[in-house]
């Protein structure tokens, strides 16, 4: 996720109001809801809506209207508290009927959730049908279906975003970059043109550019697969070319001033909004429309971006945001009739991700489905669409126009399909290798991907720690599993 993604994202959601061991399923709300009504709990992870009780009159009643004895109730949770909570709801058989998932492939695996594929095929077609296919691709396991995926960016490309403001104000061609190799000249001239400012934002938890490879165990693990499918091996990214490449250009920046000096150990927050940046990278898909998502984030202010990676539809995308049912769950076929509702009523989707007609939002024009945002459109009042339903449902804002809808029609029907869409490897029998792997990288992770430390000799000096860790005997398991999901495609 990107950086100003997540930050939007922690608006999106809304929190526990009660502790962990009120968090159980009920067979009714204390909040006003009728015992007779089946009330289908949903942990979301994010900040408490101010208008969530009028919110969900509305969608409660659209959903009455196709499910009349079945009733939504969202429990939200915390960002910061979302992971820990969630794995002591899992470990403890909380009968939760729907939770935004974590760690889904993990999870799934170990028999956590529920398997929803009948159940999806007999109470939620109608949804099912209208989402991308790459997203079931991606979230089957061994031909089964436990989460519910987000109809959002199938597919997502990293971007070179300089700030627009300053490429104005001082004259600086960003004109033809397109790696972080041709983004020097630009870095050095905001450098010279304002050293008050750090011209890349970077900070702890920052990964290198690695453009075409997938992390099958996510980026936390040094594993990654060729997406085109040309190369079939599973590679250390450290040693790969491109990401030495991009290494040795992030320690130039670093060595030059263009790289905050504690990047490896700042956990700064460079708001899109703020003027405290140069350059960053950011992550956009098919329903950012282009830039539109930055430049909002933003706040209108100017900003010129650079595409560094090419798109493919990949299980990471896939599983960005998943809803997942208890296998103790007491309510699975009502849980699934409230995702067949939220992913194919209109008004129930547009209502939780804009907020309510005529406080947050208006039509310019409804026959076309556009609307503008009104004042009362602020933090709190709205889920992120990335993480609520599908958003091919959603309404546009008037600023999008028809254009940037059929591109972003185009945009997915052409994208190709990773070669490694919904590999799921199984690596139980490995934790030892894997927990000495992690501490490996979180050792050396931060000091090379932030540029700080020199890269050839401290990968050199990573990669003999993790082979003594047992980076080869993993390797050789997930080549082994690759390898036969590959023939089995």
């Amino acid at each position: 996720m990107s950086m100003w993604r997540k930050g939007l994202a922690l608006s999106a959601a809304a929190v526990c109001a009660v502790t962990l061991a009120a968090c159980g399923n009920n067979s009714s709300s204390g909040s006003g809801s009728s015992s007779k009504k089946v009330v289908v709990t949903m942990y979301r992870p994010g900040d408490p809506l101010t208008n969530s009780t009028e919110m969900m009159k509305i969608v409660n009643k659209e959903i009455q209207k196709q499910y009349p004895n079945v009733e939504l109730q969202i429990k939200p949770i915390s960002w910061g508290d979302y992971g820990q909570k969630f794995s002591v709801m899992l470990t403890s058989g909380d009968g939760f009927d729907l939770a935004f998932a974590n760690s889904y492939s993990a999870n799934a695996q170990k028999g956590g959730f529920a398997d929803m594929t009948e159940l999806i095929k007999k109470y939620a077609s109608k949804a099912y049908d209208e989402i991308d296919p790459a997203y079931w691709k991606g979230v089957t396991l061994d031909g089964k279906i436990y989460g519910f995926p987000t109809n959002a960016n199938v597919f997502s490309q990293e971007k070179l975003v300089f700030n627009g403001t300053f490429t104005d104000k001082y004259n600086i061609n960003v004109d033809n970059v397109d790696s972080l190799q041709t983004a020097t000249d630009a870095m050095a001239a905001f450098k010279k043109a304002d050293p008050s400012i750090n011209p890349m934002a970077i900070v702890k938890g920052y990964h290198a550019p690695t453009p075409g490879w997938s992390y099958p165990l996510s980026n936390g693990y040094p594993f990654v697969v060729d997406q085109s499918g040309k190369d079939t091996k599973v590679q250390n990214p450290y040693n790969l070319d491109i990401m030495r490449k991009n290494l040795a250009t992030l320690h130039e920046w670093y060595q030059k001033g263009y790289v905050p000096r504690d990047a490896a150990t700042s956990t700064t927050q460079y708001s899109l909004a703020d003027d405290t940046w140069f350059g960053r990278i950011e992550t956009t898909g098919p329903f950012d429309y282009g830039d539109t998502a930055i430049l909002n984030a933003r706040g209108g202010k100017p900003v010129v971006t650079k595409q560094i990676s090419q798109p493919y539809k990949s299980t990471a995308d896939a599983q960005m945001a998943l809803y997942v049912i208890s296998k103790s769950s007491k309510h699975k076929k009502e849980a699934v009739e409230v995702l067949n509702a939220i992913n194919t009523n209109k008004k129930i989707i547009n209502t939780m991700v804009w907020g309510i007609e005529g406080k947050q939002w208006e039509f310019t024009d409804k026959a076309k489905g556009k609307i503008k945002t009104l004042p009362g459109y602020k933090q709190n009042t709205y889920y992120g669409a990335w993480m609520t339903g599908n958003n091919r449902n959603l309404y546009t804002l008037d600023s999008v126009t028809d254009k940037q809808i059929e591109e972003r029609d185009q945009s997915i029907k052409d994208t190709s399909e990773a070669a490694d869409l919904g590999f799921m490897p199984n690596l139980d029998k490995y934790k030892t290798e894997l927990t000495n792997i992690a501490n490996v990288m979180s050792k050396y992770s931060d000091i090379i991907n932030t540029g700080t430390a020199d890269p050839v000799p401290t990968i050199n000096k990573m990669n003999a720690e993790l082979k003594t860790a047992g980076w080869d005997t993993v390797a050789k398991e997930l080549q082994s599993q690759y390898d036969k999901f590959l023939a089995a495609k």
